[in-house]
């Protein structure tokens, strides 16, 4: 009901947020000329924005309201703002009187601003009142950037459930539509928030510095083009000079042989030699040529990036100078900065006009916004953008920013743009000019740009912050215990200013591809563009630094944007963990986890992985063993996997790993969330890695044995209690020590049907064993009964599926689906 009601505020108030009508002169006010939404959502434009007494020129800081009549919407300055005379009490502060006598409820406190932990306010001060009471009529009703707001589903004018009728009152009686506005887009961290660009720098006037520089680009690549022309000569020469003193040698050699030779056979088997030497010797040269051009190509590249890197490094700076002049000019004129020992308020707080110090953010990523889908309105603009191509930076930034509200939002839309645009896989025409759309991105063509230059370069056409970071990253072909002793492993990535601090942003690893569609549509082909779905990791934007650590070392220390940073070896020794293993919120629960696990003396190591309460219902586990130096998976022709045992205990997740033999094992563990009806109905599940381990075994003093061949995944009965409801009432745990029989007894929490087990021995065929495990079910009572025929240690599969309901799709299938399994040791000693 609550998301109804606040789904209605958004519909009715959306559209006067853009385009309203000024209060004073009745005409439309657009965006780069408005001042509001003020009370009840009203909008004025800049020039009108004035004392209704004297005509004052007010701003938002200086405007104050008509507390006393609700109907009055107009704005006054401090010396003209009706008052109230002593003893006199108006029907808005009875509303006022009424809203303080609301009881002290948790129910309708928004955590989101709030904070948990803080659910019982009383109604004066959850509603900003207390200035009213106690007769301080003669502040500014804006309210400060920094207090808490609440959205339309904090009232009720309902009955309690235990009959007290509330008082009855609405928002604009208690003076807050402005806060109700506010709450959909405000953040409990320091948002900068500004006039749109197009306000305060005309386009032609950035245009004019971006041909400024593009003209230093083309200089540079016609710089390039010169140096790469030269360089291909000079190689050119000499792979001639050297060919033609090799072929003169072999001619002298063949000619003297040729005068030594009378037979013709002999002469024809030397002319035969001389030229198959000659063959070999030009595809030498070829080759020692071609392999000159790629060295020299490689250099050139390293050599044209840098270059590259620094000009736009010089063009950032000269652009956000532009902005930054031109956006100062505008707030003295409009009044903006206030007296030193006023400071501002939180809503007109500018973006810092020179970049701050690297240091770590007071806020987490989970802090600033923890769902993606609080971005769905400007990433629906970059996709859009995205369609389509632009001539210059100017024109393309502007449709990117020009309606987001702060530098977050700015920062998000130039991300997703980026993302979206999959610049890997666009064709490029030969002889791209820079006043194209398409040589706009020719250095990512000629690989001089990288993604994090050009998104560096964007941030700075929307007045950010933005540095390219320079270090080491566990990227493709990495495996964990890798030493980064070579520049195999460099990589480069971004910090942009955004929301009080610098954050991290990785555009290459957070691109991904488009999902449902064959290829990408062409540019001005709009068809399809409401069935495409982009898919792309928000891990790596505004990464937290705790977590950006796991995979990415600056070879700047203050720049890990840690409160303690760590040192280059403490980075090698990090576990190797992929973004899902944060997407999911896992963590190791055992401080000693290493990207290197060394094993005891029995020749075992455990990995535990603990799993947040949220996901335990919905997380599915897998592994793969291999040899480390190899794409080996078995031992004497034995699985790998049989040496590791995997189960659940609590919110854990281990995996024990015995090693079979002395040497190196990779250990990947992969993981999915998946819903119970996914499982039951064998829906495919694509499991992804979340980290791996370097396993290493340098004695093994004892010989091990691979489990029993059952089917994968984990052992015990977590699995069958978390999907199929199968509460276990004998054995609660993985391993069973058991004499010649066993009895294993469930409870079902829901119906299931069709319930068969299966034994596995090493060494004996599954169909001898199966006369020796039988089941039976009574009411809700599932009992298995196994009787061994020796001593040893078996493995026991369980298999189930759930009895068909008349909510099932038709034709859907219950397949008869492993949900559990036990590793039991017989004896007749227990």
């Amino acid at each position: 009901m609550n998301g109804m009601i606040q789904s209605s505020y958004k519909a009715m108030y959306r559209p006067n947020f853009y385009e309203s009508t000024c209060l004073r002169c009745n005409e439309t006010v657009y965006q780069v000329d408005r001042v509001g939404p003020l009370k009840d959502f009203t909008f004025f434009h800049s020039g009108c924005f004035k004392c209704a007494v004297c005509g004052t020129k007010l701003t938002l800081k200086t405007y104050y309201n008509n507390q006393h009549r609700q109907e009055d919407k107009e704005v006054y300055c401090s010396g003209h703002v009706p008052k109230i005379g002593p003893g006199h009490l108006d029907g808005s502060s009875v509303g006022i009187r009424s809203a303080l006598n609301v009881p002290k409820s948790s129910n309708f406190v928004n955590e989101q601003i709030r904070g948990p932990g803080r659910s019982s306010l009383d109604g004066g001060e959850a509603l900003h009142v207390r200035t009213h009471v106690n007769g301080n009529s003669h502040q500014p009703h804006s309210p400060s950037y920094g207090e808490p707001h609440y959205s339309p589903t904090s009232y009720t004018d309902g009955a309690s459930p235990t009959g007290y009728q509330y008082g009855r009152f609405d928002a604009s009686a208690l003076h807050i539509a402005h806060a109700l506005k506010q709450t959909e887009l405000q953040k409990s961290y320091k948002i900068h928030r500004e006039k749109p660009i197009d306000v305060y720098l005309d386009r032609d006037e950035q245009r004019r510095l971006e041909m400024i520089h593009r003209k230093e680009e083309d200089d540079l690549y016609r710089k390039f083009a010169r140096q790469r022309e030269e360089e291909e000569r000079r190689i050119r020469d000499e792979i001639r000079d050297e060919w033609e003193k090799e072929l003169e040698r072999l001619t002298d050699r063949f000619e003297r042989e040729m005068q030594v030779k009378r037979k013709r056979d002999d002469q024809n088997i030397l002319t035969l030699r001389h030229q198959q030497e000659r063959d070999d010797l030009e595809k030498n040269m070829t080759l020692r040529r071609d392999k000159k051009k790629e060295s020299l190509t490689r250099k050139m590249l390293e050599h044209e990036r840098a270059a590259t890197a620094a000009l736009v490094e010089k063009q950032s700076h000269e652009m956000l100078e532009l902005i930054n002049e031109k956006r100062s000019e505008y707030m003295q004129a409009e009044s903006l900065y206030l007296d030193h020992n006023d400071g501002f308020t939180e809503e007109a707080q500018p973006y810092p006009v020179h970049a701050p110090p690297p240091a770590p953010p007071a806020l987490s990523k989970f802090q600033v916004y923890n769902d993606p889908v609080e971005f769905s309105n400007v990433d629906q603009i970059a996709i859009s953008v995205a369609q389509e191509d632009q001539k210059s930076f100017t024109d393309l930034v502007r449709l990117l920013v020009g309606r987001c509200g702060s530098d977050i939002e700015k920062a998000r839309t130039i991300f997703r743009w980026i993302t979206v645009k999959n610049l890997n896989t666009m064709s490029f025409d030969e002889n791209l000019r820079g006043d194209t759309p398409m040589g706009l991105l020719r250095g990512i063509k000629n690989g001089t740009e990288s993604y994090h230059v050009l998104f560096k370069r964007l941030c700075s056409y929307a007045g950010l912050h933005c540095v390219v970071i320079k270090g080491y990253s566990k990227s493709a072909g990495y495996q964990p215990g890798v030493r980064f002793e070579d520049n195999r492993f460099r990589n480069s990535w971004n910090a942009v200013y955004v929301a009080g601090a610098w954050r991290f942003v990785q555009c290459n690893w957070g691109a991904r591809h488009l999902v449902n569609a064959k290829e990408a549509p062409k540019a001005g082909n709009k068809a399809k563009s409401d069935s495409l779905r982009y898919e792309y990791d928000d891990h790596y934007f505004l990464t937290d630094p705790k977590e950006f650590i796991y995979e990415f070392f600056p070879l700047q220390a203050e720049w890990q944007l840690l409160k303690n940073p760590i040192t280059l070896q403490e980075f090698e020794e990090l576990p190797f963990v992929r973004s899902l293993f944060f997407r999911y919120g896992l963590y190791f629960s055992d401080p000693k986890t290493k990207a290197v696990m060394f094993t005891d003396s029995t020749g075992a190591a455990t990995v535990k992985i603990a799993i947040p309460s949220h996901m335990q219902g919905t997380l599915i586990f897998h592994y793969n063993l291999k040899f480390y130096d190899s794409d080996g998976d078995t031992f004497e022709n034995v699985s790998l996997k049989r040496f590791v045992m995997q189960s659940v205990v609590g919110n854990t997740v281990a995996f024990r790993v015995h090693a079979p033999c002395s040497g190196a094992f990779l250990l990947d563990i992969f993981a999915n969330a998946v819903t119970p009806k996914e499982y039951l109905t064998g829906e495919p599940m694509k499991f992804k890695s979340v980290c791996k381990f370097k396993i290493c075994c340098d004695d093994l003093q004892t010989v091990m044995v691979p489990l029993p061949d059952c089917a994968s995944g984990e052992w015990g009965p977590t699995k069958a209690t978390r999907l199929f409801g199968l509460v276990p009432i004998t054995h609660q745990d993985a391993l069973i020590f058991a004499g010649r029989e066993l009895e294993a007894q469930f409870r079902m929490s829901r119906q299931l049907t069709d319930f068969m087990a299966t034994l596995h021995k090493n060494g004996v065929e599954e169909k001898r064993l199966s006369k020796f495990v039988s089941h039976n079910v009574t009411d809700d009572i599932v009992t298995f009964n196994i009787s061994f025929p020796e001593e040893g240690q078996y493995g026991l599969d369980i298999y189930t599926r759930e009895m068909a309901s008349l909510q099932d799709s038709p034709g859907e299938k219950h397949l008869l689906t492993h949900c559990c399994k036990y590793l039991i040791n017989s004896s007749k000693r227990n």
